[in-house]
């Protein structure tokens, strides 16, 4: 069985929510670990929970679904095994109204199954216990905000001290409790600070500084692993310089990877992206690009290319250029454009997932396609946005619309909406609404407006254009005419 899903929220102790004294939560089976975390609270008397679980909660019941008979047989056996199966933190048990005590066959199954079981006294609602996880989740993800702020901070500072390269090394490995490195371009050590690593930690380290140094646009801007009870992490500074900045530290909490990022983009501007040319490569492009020359010419100076058009926003950190530099470098791209709430980045390579972010891709383009894939990039975000995604990347096959000439399916385009072609909105309605199968909810997401004001938009689309929206071949029709 594969790893279960667990939701990306902070996640909180079970140790912290039984130490809730207003809760009067106590455990009386499984194993009594520290480390052990939830990641959500759910309800549920269902006899087989498990199509309702996504790993990490904590499953709280009343035992409506218990059976007089129930003890006599495997039930609690079964019961309990579908839960460890789903991925289920613990288990939480109210007593009354339904039951007096817990039953003695479902301790004896959790301790079986090593599934922590906590008693819910009769006073506690399970409402309560389901806030207190919120609450202690809300100050997780606050604790994290503020110890990324103050790294991002504190590496900034170091930066502007006269030997920076030393001090934003030697304050990361600080903040991690790390061993950190910058290898040169030869493979070298150039700079260490903190305590070294293990040797074999240190010689995987330094392969993996390898795998990540920039040759060709498919190498990966950072790679992780762990070594010798280390966790490693390798990032490649800036694109082409050679320069890798490692990190080996004992743990791995949340908010690492965020803050060795910013320290690997500070290392990139200190390290001087001019050594490859790269620099000057990118502000000839620009004067060029001012002085009329077509971007297909100045496209060579700024990578291999086909290009993808990347539309990112941050899921909770703050926006600034510190996050959309470190988006950069993740991405491997210095192509960065930080706007009121979405960062666009220009890259030549795949882009993948990263954490923290919803991001949306545009097809494979070349330089001449740039602002139709910077369209898709934004209408791929919205899609991401509205299916809780991390990453949608458009489409890029052509499907039926290519057995029609373009000239003539433009044609009917601007005729079956020529009705509502004045009205951007309505438009970007339609398009967004018919995308999301008509769900008024992800509309709405998708769009930052009320769901009403989709519904208004759509119902007048529906006049405007004298077509029942509720029949399929409307919709395909209608489709096919909206897409790009």
């Amino acid at each position: 069985m594969p790893d279960p899903a667990v939701p990306p929220t902070p996640p909180v102790p079970l140790a912290a929510l039984l130490a809730r004294e207003d809760l009067a939560l106590r455990q009386i089976a499984g194993p009594a670990d520290p480390g052990l975390v939830i990641h959500s609270a759910h309800t549920s008397e269902m006899a087989d929970p498990y199509p309702y679980l996504l790993g990490g909660e904590l499953l709280l019941t009343a035992g409506v679904h218990i059976t007089d008979a129930a003890g006599s047989g495997t039930y609690f056996d079964d019961y309990v095994a579908r839960i460890v199966e789903a991925g289920g933190a613990a288990l939480g048990f109210g007593v009354a109204p339904v039951h007096d005590t817990v039953p003695r066959a479902l301790v004896a199954a959790c301790e079986a199954y090593e599934l922590p079981l906590v008693e819910v006294p009769p006073q506690t609602t399970f409402s309560a216990v389901a806030r207190a996880v919120w609450q202690l989740m809300a100050q997780a993800r606050l604790a994290e905000l503020r110890r990324v702020t103050e790294a991002q901070q504190s590496l900034a500072a170091a930066a502007s001290r006269p030997d920076p390269v030393p001090s934003v090394l030697r304050r990361l490995a600080q903040r991690l409790g790390a061993w950190t490195v910058l290898y040169g371009p030869e493979g070298t050590e150039i700079a260490s600070f903190g305590r070294p690593a293990p040797p074999p930690a240190r010689l995987a380290l330094a392969g993996l500084a390898e795998v990540v140094r920039p040759t060709d646009p498919g190498v990966p801007a950072s790679a992780t692993d762990t070594a010798a009870g280390s966790h490693l992490a390798a990032y490649a500074l800036g694109a082409g310089q050679g320069f890798v900045l490692g990190v080996a530290a004992p743990g791995r909490d949340a908010g690492d990877h965020t803050i060795a990022s910013v320290a690997a983009v500070l290392l990139s501007l200190l390290t001087g992206e001019q050594q490859s040319g790269s620099g000057a490569a990118r502000s000839s492009a620009l004067v060029r690009l001012l002085l009329g020359t077509r971007p297909a010419e100045v496209a060579p100076l700024l990578g291999a290319g086909p290009w993808r058009v990347v539309h990112a926003a941050p899921d909770a950190q703050a926006l600034d250029t510190v996050a959309a530099a470190a988006l950069g470098a993740a991405l491997g791209s210095p192509l960065i454009d930080l706007g009121r709430d979405v960062v666009r980045v220009v890259a030549d390579r795949e882009p993948e997932p990263q954490p923290g972010w919803t991001m949306g891709v545009s097809a494979p383009v070349g330089a001449e396609d740039w602002p139709g894939a910077d369209t898709q990039a934004a209408r791929a975000l919205a899609r991401a946005r509205a299916t809780r995604a991390p990453l949608v990347r458009h489409g890029d096959r052509s499907g039926l619309a290519g057995l029609v000439a373009p000239d003539e399916a433009e044609l009917h385009a601007r005729t079956l909406l020529a009705p509502i072609a004045d009205s951007p909105a309505l438009l970007d309605t339609l398009r967004t609404w018919l995308s999301l199968h008509g769900s008024w909810d992800r509309t709405a997401v998708a769009l930052a407006v009320h769901r009403n004001t989709v519904r208004q938009r759509v119902t007048r689309c529906a006049t405007l254009l004298d077509a029942d929206l509720d029949d399929p071949d409307v919709r395909m029709e209608l489709w096919f005419a909206l897409r790009d």
